[in-house]
Protein backbone atom coordinates (compact mmCIF):
# COMPACT_ATOMS: atom_id res chain seq x y z
CA UNK A 1 0.00 0.00 0.00
CA UNK A 2 1.11 3.50 -1.09
CA UNK A 3 0.10 6.55 1.21
CA UNK A 4 0.87 10.20 -0.09
CA UNK A 5 -0.25 12.78 2.40
CA UNK A 6 -0.25 16.08 0.18
CA UNK A 7 0.54 19.73 1.57
CA UNK A 8 2.97 22.26 2.32
CA UNK A 9 4.57 21.16 5.31
CA UNK A 10 2.16 22.70 7.44
CA UNK A 11 0.77 22.04 11.08
CA UNK A 12 -2.45 20.12 9.62
CA UNK A 13 -0.04 18.04 7.12
CA UNK A 14 1.95 16.90 9.90
CA UNK A 15 -0.59 15.83 11.76
CA UNK A 16 -1.97 14.21 9.30
CA UNK A 17 0.72 12.44 8.71
CA UNK A 18 1.57 11.42 12.42
CA UNK A 19 -2.39 9.99 12.29
CA UNK A 20 -1.47 7.82 9.29
CA UNK A 21 1.51 6.60 11.24
CA UNK A 22 -0.60 5.76 14.27
CA UNK A 23 -3.45 4.30 12.08
CA UNK A 24 -1.07 1.62 10.38
CA UNK A 25 1.22 0.60 13.71
CA UNK A 26 0.53 -2.38 14.51
CA UNK A 27 -0.85 -3.51 11.50
CA UNK A 28 1.01 -6.39 9.36
CA UNK A 29 0.30 -4.37 6.25
CA UNK A 30 3.28 -3.14 3.99
CA UNK A 31 2.85 0.34 3.83
CA UNK A 32 5.15 3.53 2.19
CA UNK A 33 4.39 6.68 3.32
CA UNK A 34 5.40 9.84 1.39
CA UNK A 35 4.82 13.66 1.90
CA UNK A 36 4.01 15.32 -1.80
CA UNK A 37 4.66 19.59 -1.06
CA UNK A 38 5.33 20.13 -4.57
CA UNK A 39 2.12 22.66 -5.37
CA UNK A 40 2.06 21.35 -9.27
CA UNK A 41 2.49 17.95 -8.11
CA UNK A 42 -0.34 17.87 -5.02
CA UNK A 43 -2.54 19.50 -8.28
CA UNK A 44 -2.06 16.84 -10.11
CA UNK A 45 -4.52 14.86 -8.08
CA UNK A 46 -6.71 17.43 -8.32
CA UNK A 47 -6.57 18.78 -4.23
CA UNK A 48 -7.32 22.28 -3.80
CA UNK A 49 -7.56 22.23 -0.05
CA UNK A 50 -4.53 20.24 1.88
CA UNK A 51 -3.95 18.39 3.79
CA UNK A 52 -4.74 15.53 1.28
CA UNK A 53 -4.84 11.42 1.77
CA UNK A 54 -3.73 10.11 -1.87
CA UNK A 55 -3.49 5.81 -1.25
CA UNK A 56 -2.87 3.68 -4.22
CA UNK A 57 -3.38 7.10 -6.32
CA UNK A 58 -6.75 7.53 -5.52
CA UNK A 59 -7.53 10.99 -3.47
CA UNK A 60 -9.54 9.39 0.04
CA UNK A 61 -9.40 12.71 1.69
CA UNK A 62 -8.52 16.79 1.30
CA UNK A 63 -9.00 19.60 3.39
CA UNK A 64 -9.59 18.22 6.56
CA UNK A 65 -7.22 16.38 9.33
CA UNK A 66 -8.21 12.50 9.78
CA UNK A 67 -8.00 10.89 12.89
CA UNK A 68 -6.15 7.67 13.00
CA UNK A 69 -9.75 6.06 13.46
CA UNK A 70 -10.70 7.44 10.18
CA UNK A 71 -7.59 6.73 8.13
CA UNK A 72 -8.08 3.01 9.72
CA UNK A 73 -12.05 2.91 8.42
CA UNK A 74 -10.91 4.19 5.21
CA UNK A 75 -7.98 1.66 4.68
CA UNK A 76 -10.30 -1.14 6.09
CA UNK A 77 -7.91 -1.84 9.00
Amino acid sequence: MEIKVLGPGCSNCVRLEKNVERAIEGTNQEVTISKVSDPVDIMKYGVMSTPGLVVDGKVISYGRVLTPEEIKTKLNL
